[in-house]
Order: structure tokens, then C-alpha cells, then sequence
């Protein structure tokens, strides 16, 4: 089931506010798995190894492990 929102979209919320940062995070999650997803196979199926694949996955990996800290545990939001 989708999530939905209990009132008319209003950005000043905190129920709109939290459901725009998960979804916010959702695809975050998302682009990061598609992108190394994509470049995984890439190098698999042209045969070529690119070293900053590692660098860029770690480090795109702390921004994620940032931003899930960030939505699941320091956002607070007022009413919820």
C-alpha cells in the first residue's frame, strides 16, 4: 500500500515533512543501487577494471549511511 498522507500536501506539515524526506531517501537508496548496479556490469561486460568504482561505491556508501542516520534517528519533526 502507498503511503498517504492523512491531509492536503502542505510543506509545513511534519507529517508532509517526513514522508518527503523517506521518499527523499527511498530514492536515494534506489540511485544508488542503479548506478552501481549499471557499473558493475559495464565493467564485467567490456572487460575493463576502473579503480575509482571502489573510491566512488564507499564513498556514495558514508553519504548514504549519513542520510539514514540523518532521516531515521536526528530528524524530528513537530507532531508526530
Amino acid at each position: 500500500m502507498p503511503p498517504r498522507l492523512s491531509s492536503p500536501p502542505d510543506p509545513n506539515n511534519p507529517e508532509y515533512q517526513l514522508l518527503r524526506d523517506r521518499i527523499n531517501y527511498a530514492v536515494h537508496v534506489a540511485l544508488f543501487l542503479c548506478v552501481n548496479m549499471v557499473l558493475l556490469f559495464l565493467e564485467q561486460f567490456w572487460r575493463v577494471q576502473w579503480p575509482w568504482r571502489g573510491w566512488l561505491t564507499l564513498v556514495w556508501a558514508i553519504g548514504l549511511v549519513a542520510h539514514t542516520v540523518w532521516v531515521f534517528w536526528l530528524t524530528k519533526y513537530e507532531g508526530t
